[in-house]
C-alpha cells in the first residue's frame, strides 16, 4: 500500500524468505551459528578480509555439508520453571 507496484518488486527480488521452526528462536540459532564459527574458524588472527572471506565460506561449505543440527535441550517445562518469578508479577 506504500509503494509503488514496480518498487515492490525491486525490493521483493533482494529479499530471501526463510521460515523458522516453529519452536526455535532464530535468534538462538545464529547465536549458537556465530559461536561456532568464533570457536571453529575465527580463533586465530586474520590478516586480510580475503583470507577471511574465504575462511568463512570454507568453514560454512563444511559446515553445511555435515547437515550439522542443533539439539535444543531447554525444554518448555525448564523454561516454565526457570521463569516462573516473571509469571508471577504478570498475573499481579
Amino acid at each position: 500500500e506504500n509503494f509503488e507496484a514496480s518498487d515492490v518488486c525491486e525490493l521483493t527480488r533482494r529479499l530471501e524468505f526463510i521460515c523458522t521452526p516453529k519452536k526455535v528462536s532464530w535468534l538462538n540459532m545464529a547465536d549458537i551459528e556465530l559461536s561456532a564459527l568464533s570457536k571453529q574458524c575465527l580463533y586465530r588472527r586474520i590478516a586480510n578480509i580475503e583470507f577471511l572471506a574465504n575462511e568463512v565460506y570454507a568453514w560454512t561449505k563444511a559446515r553445511c555439508a555435515k547437515k550439522t543440527l542443533i539439539s535444543w535441550q531447554f525444554t518448555k517445562h525448564d523454561a516454565r520453571e526457570k521463569l516462573l518469578r516473571f509469571y508471577k508479577k504478570i498475573k499481579k
